[in-house]
Order: structure tokens, then C-alpha cells, then sequence
């Protein structure tokens, strides 16, 4: 038995742009247990994962106390590791028995993605892309809420965690208005959020009608919504965690950036799209989003 503890983020698209990385232990180290250590947030992103053999949760201090990576290595201080690889590079690989440890030294001084950064921590190149697993219980939530319509699905996800990644609403209305009276005639738009997310999603819903959308805020969990998003013909969402999964899962993907640097964190993947305005969202036009979704449906990639 080969025992790896993996030490990834606390945020959901860091943990997903991690997975290829994880898959790539699983499948190279047949007998591998695999013991993870992340955010609550990220937790959700390996419940399906193969050989995982635990999740340790590691949950930052509101105060901002350090206490969490005590708790860590409290809880993984007494097993033998065959291997340890730390994309926190947090120095806890060096406090623990290991036959073999693997360290994420930072970020490049050119802007380079992360998954390729994170691929030189175990030395790939080409970096294995990210994955995200879906279980029974995803796609059976997935499908109880979209039903048998046989009508194809736009995916919309309004919302976002910070204000200055927020694109206005209402023009997430207006292009997916345009979507459902144009190449995708005939879409049902699904649209997505957290619990606190039904303001942002008002006026989708409220602009297309009950006939043509599915309320999905605050309905379905992280791995629920990628299972869901998987069966659209179109994703298009600001910069968010749901961007990464819908990525990681095939998913056509229109990832909308404002202040963050898509050259690192962009979702990853050959049908993924990124269109910024500038410094702020709202510099970011409704046709420049809508010519980039019409370019998107049309690609060969997709």
C-alpha cells in the first residue's frame, strides 16, 4: 500500500485545477490510499475522487489564527507517508515521516497558469488536465431537477463570491435573451447559484419565464450543479469556482474576468472561452459576451 497525503487550497477552483495533478497519483500508484487535506469548500470536489481514502478538512480561523495547520498535522503527524505533496507550500511535508515529498514553490514571476505550475511539482509537462468526479448521487440530483425535457440547456451562473468579479444581472439576462431567440432557439436556460444567490438571478428568470428556465439556486451542491452544467450545450458565468468545474467536466465554458488574471487562473481546457472588459466588470458589454458565446457554440473545440 503506497500512502500519499495531498495537501491542496481552501477555495473550490484552486482545488479543481489541483485534480489532475490527484488523478495522475491515482492512476500511477496502483495500490495508492490517498488521504486529502483541504478547505470546506474544496471538500466536495474529491467525494467521488478514486483511492481517496480520507478528507481532512482544514478550516481557517475567522480571527486568522494559524491554529488549522496544528490541527493538520495532528491528525496526520503519526502515519507513515510514502509520498506528501504540498500545493499549499506550506513547509508541513518536512514535519512529517516521509519516504518522498513533493513541494509547490510558488508562483512564476511571468504570469503562467497554475495548472502548469502545479504540473511541475510532481515534473509533467504537458500538466495532466483537471477532472472533476461525479457520483450517482451527483447525476441523480442533477437529473431529478432537470427532467426529461428534451430541450437543450444554456447554463447560466449570475452570481459571484466577490463584488468587484460581478457582472451585472441584467445582462446576463440579455444574453441569454438572445441565445434562446437565436442559435439556441428553443434552450431552456439553467440557472445556477448559491443559496444567497437568488437576487443575481432574478432577472433571468423573471426575463425568460418559468417555460424556459430551471431555478436551480440554492438547489443543488457543488458536485449536483457540475453534473447538471454537463449536460448544457453552453456554461457562461463570471470568474468562480463553477467556471473550474464546468471546465473540468466538458463542458462549453464562457468565463467572464475582470480584475483577476486569466493568464493564471482561467478555467482549463479546449472548450474554454475567457472575455474581459478591463479592470472592471462593468466595462465588460453585453454584445462583446454574446459574440464571444455565438463564437464559442460554433468552434470546432466545441
Amino acid at each position: 500500500m503506497t500512502r500519499i497525503l495531498f495537501v491542496t487550497s481552501t477555495r473550490i477552483g484552486d482545488c479543481i485545477l489541483s485534480t489532475g495533478l490527484y488523478r495522475h497519483l491515482a492512476e500511477h500508484e496502483p495500490d495508492a490510499r490517498i488521504t486529502v487535506a483541504c478547505g470546506p469548500l474544496g471538500q466536495p470536489v474529491f467525494r467521488a475522487a478514486p483511492k481517496l481514502e480520507r478528507i481532512i478538512v482544514v478550516a481557517k480561523s475567522p480571527t486568522g489564527h494559524r491554529g488549522h495547520w496544528l490541527k493538520l498535522w495532528r491528525g496526520v503527524a503519526g502515519t507513515r507517508w510514502d509520498l506528501v505533496v504540498d500545493l499549499r507550500g506550506s513547509g508541513l511535508a518536512y514535519t512529517l515521516m516521509a519516504k518522498r515529498r513533493r513541494l509547490f514553490r510558488g508562483e512564476s514571476r511571468e504570469p503562467e497558469h497554475k495548472v502548469i505550475e502545479l504540473g511541475r511539482v510532481l515534473g509533467l509537462s504537458p500538466p495532466p488536465d483537471p477532472v472533476f468526479w461525479l457520483d450517482d448521487r451527483a447525476q441523480a440530483d442533477a437529473a431529478a431537477l432537470i427532467g426529461d425535457d428534451p430541450r437543450p440547456l444554456l447554463a447560466i451562473a449570475p452570481a459571484a463570491a466577490v463584488a468587484d468579479k460581478a457582472w451585472a444581472p441584467e445582462r446576463f439576462a440579455d444574453v441569454a435573451e438572445r441565445l434562446v431567440q437565436g442559435s439556441m432557439a428553443g434552450a431552456r436556460a439553467l440557472v445556477l447559484g448559491g443559496p444567497g444567490d437568488a437576487a443575481a438571478a432574478a432577472p433571468v428568470l423573471e426575463r425568460l419565464g418559468p417555460d424556459r428556465t430551471i431555478d436551480a439556486v440554492g438547489r443543488l451542491d457543488m458536485p449536483a450543479a457540475a453534473a447538471a452544467v454537463a449536460k448544457a450545450q453552453l456554461y457562461i458565468g463570471a470568474d468562480s469556482g463553477l467556471g473550474h468545474a464546468a471546465a473540468a467536466v466538458g463542458a462549453r465554458t464562457l468565463s467572464l474576468f475582470g480584475p483577476t488574471d486569466e493568464r493564471r487562473y482561467a478555467p482549463w481546457g479546449p472548450r474554454v472561452q475567457v472575455v474581459r472588459g478591463g479592470a472592471e466588470m462593468a466595462d465588460l458589454d453585453v454584445d462583446t459576451v454574446y459574440r464571444a458565446a455565438e463564437a464559442l457554440l460554433a468552434s470546432r473545440a466545441a
